[in-house]
């Protein structure tokens, strides 16, 4: 009788089956995988998006400090005054990047929930057509066919 146990499954709770099976079904992970509410955002409109949330933030920091400067009676608030104008510009410009990019993607991409969107029109024309191509070589003799040649 070996008394040792298996190297590869470790028995520590005294019942038979491997281990790691049951730290799976006692533990539970960090967290739990749930279906997204919305689709996730194409890459290039999640950059314009964060890229802008941290401007937006950066220019509300720097309007804080001009705010509590000028409150102060500080040198500095002068020149933190006129930098949260020019951070507010940039952040107005910022966030208009986001819907310009957003509406740039929906047309090159085709996203328009509209049934007459042009284009789910051109989709459908060139099935249409890949369609009509293979019914035609099907149609060709055997030995006449494009592919072959």
């Amino acid at each position: 009788m070996d008394t040792e146990p298996d190297i590869g499954a470790p028995d520590m709770t005294g019942r038979g089956g491997s281990g790691d099976e049951r730290c799976r079904e006692r533990h539970r992970g960090l967290w739990t995988e749930e279906p997204a509410v919305r689709p996730r955002m194409p890459d290039p409109v999640r950059a314009a998006a964060v890229r802008a949330w941290i401007i937006v933030a950066v220019t509300l920091i720097e309007a804080m400090v001009a705010f509590l400067c000028t409150l102060a009676g500080s040198w500095f608030a002068f020149p933190a005054v006129l930098s949260t104008v020019a951070s507010t510009v940039v952040a107005t410009w910022s966030v208009l990047d986001v819907w310009v990019t957003r509406q740039v993607w929906n047309q090159r991409n085709g996203v328009v929930s509209e049934p007459s969107s042009t284009a789910r029109a051109l989709r459908r024309e060139r099935r249409r057509a890949r369609r009509e191509a293979r019914r035609a070589e099907r149609s060709r003799p055997p030995g006449r066919r494009l592919s072959e040649a």
